[in-house]
């Protein structure tokens, strides 16, 4: 829920500079976001959850904002 959530948040936002979002959510400790081929945030690779708004932040530096 809350991936679906955040993908939903993150093209209300930002549409008009996502070519391609990629969320891979599952029960085995992975979460992952691709936005436009490039990976900004893995919970395997950090170990952690990401923290409120962390994503959106990567995204908004992504983009240039």
């Amino acid at each position: 829920a809350r991936a679906v959530s955040l993908m939903g948040e993150l093209i209300r936002h930002y549409e008009h500079v996502i070519e391609e979002i990629k969320l891979v959510p599952s029960d085995e400790g992975r979460f992952e976001v691709t936005v436009n081929g490039q990976l900004l945030f893995s919970k395997l690779e950090l170990h952690r959850h990401a923290e409120a708004g962390e994503v959106v932040r990567l995204v908004r530096k992504l983009v240039g904002e």
